[in-house]
């Protein structure tokens, strides 16, 4: 794993913030939750299972049991409470249709639902418009990138603070420590690791809100990445 990367602009004696993790059971979400707990942060997350819950737990991560698919926007609500960043890494990976729209779609919903009228801030992980369009999809991956598209749209049009992060194709390659990231990036592939890092780096810069960013590997370090981002918008 590479190491920590702390944007530039963070202040180092600002408290740390809490973060939530939708989707912290999977291999981004697992990164990501390592990578805040080596900085001594809380972190927490939704589980499904038992056994999810006791590794997250052995990494010093606290979490909260359920099916995202069926909590309401009020238990959603009680279990962000106190949470300064909520990352949405949860997602159906092109699968059964209905877990699409059940996940992608409306358990999202009901994430940005909750953080109205909030200060906490929302990161969502999408997917690149241009992501597989070399293959010949199916109906189910014809159905999940329109989903996700839709998602996005509603969520930009949401009275919150947001951040989407769309990546290209993920890989579970050692990773690089240098990306491409900004408002139009091309699509080849990315390391989860670095994606991993890359969200890490957005938790620490609250200054970037209401971006939609595409990553990619590239040559730049992702601390400095983040950085041109968050100088570019207080310009």
């Amino acid at each position: 794993m590479t190491s920590p990367t702390t944007p530039a602009t963070a202040a180092s004696e600002e408290p740390l913030p809490r973060v939530f993790i939708f989707g912290i059971s999977g291999r981004v979400g697992r990164l990501l939750a390592s990578r805040l707990r080596t900085r001594g942060m809380t972190v927490s997350g939704l589980t499904r299972s038992t056994q999810q819950a006791e590794a997250l737990h052995a990494d010093g991560v606290t979490t909260v049991s359920g099916e995202l698919a069926h909590v309401g926007t009020e238990e959603i609500a009680a279990m962000v409470s106190g949470f300064d960043v909520v990352v949405f890494a949860a997602g159906s990976n092109a699968g059964h249709p209905d877990v699409t729209d059940d996940i992608d779609d409306a358990a999202l919903a009901r994430v940005s639902e909750a953080l109205s009228g909030t200060q906490t801030r929302l990161i969502l992980l999408s997917v690149l418009p241009e992501a597989w369009r070399e293959r010949s999809l199916s109906d189910e991956e014809e159905h999940y990138f329109a989903v996700k598209k839709r998602a996005e749209v509603a969520l930009t049009r949401e009275p919150i603070d947001w951040i989407i992060l769309r990546p290209s194709l993920l890989t579970d390659d050692p990773g690089r420590g240098t990306v491409a990231l900004g408002p139009a990036e091309l699509h080849d592939e990315i390391t989860r690791d670095d994606v991993a890092a890359v969200l890490e780096a957005l938790v620490l810069e609250p200054t970037i809100s209401r971006r939609i960013l595409e990553l990619n590997e590239g040559p730049t370090a992702v601390t400095e990445a983040v950085g041109r981002i968050a100088r570019s918008y207080q310009a």
